[in-house]
C-alpha cells in the first residue's frame, strides 16, 4: 500500500501543488490533505485516483524491500538521456 510520505513526496517531485493535484484528480483539497497525512483510514477510491494521477505524470511507487532493507519509495518511470549518467555507467572515464 502507498504511504502517506510516498504520496507527498510524489506530489513534490513532480512540483504540483495540493490544488493541482485536487484539480486533476477531481477530489477536494481536503481528500488529497487527508491522504497526505495520513491520519484518517485511506479512501481507497480516492488513493487510486491519485495515484493514477501520479503515474501519469511519471512517477512509480515502489514497495518496501522484502529483505528487510529499504522501505517504500518513489522514483520517475523513465530516465531521460539528457539527465546525466546512469549511475551503473559512472566510471573513471566519465569522471568530471
Amino acid at each position: 500500500m502507498i504511504t502517506s510520505a510516498q504520496l507527498r513526496g510524489a506530489r513534490a517531485m513532480l512540483g504540483l501543488t495540493v490544488e493541482t493535484l485536487a484539480s486533476e484528480s477531481k477530489l477536494p483539497v481536503s481528500a488529497i490533505e487527508a491522504l497526505e497525512t495520513g491520519i484518517s483510514p485511506a479512501d481507497m477510491r480516492a488513493l487510486a485516483t491519485v495515484r493514477s494521477v501520479l503515474e501519469s505524470h511519471g512517477v512509480l511507487f515502489l514497495a518496501g524491500g522484502s529483505d528487510g532493507t529499504g522501505g517504500p519509495c518513489i522514483r520517475f518511470k523513465h530516465w531521460s538521456e539528457n539527465d546525466g549518467i546512469r549511475p551503473e555507467n559512472l566510471n573513471a572515464t566519465n569522471d568530471d
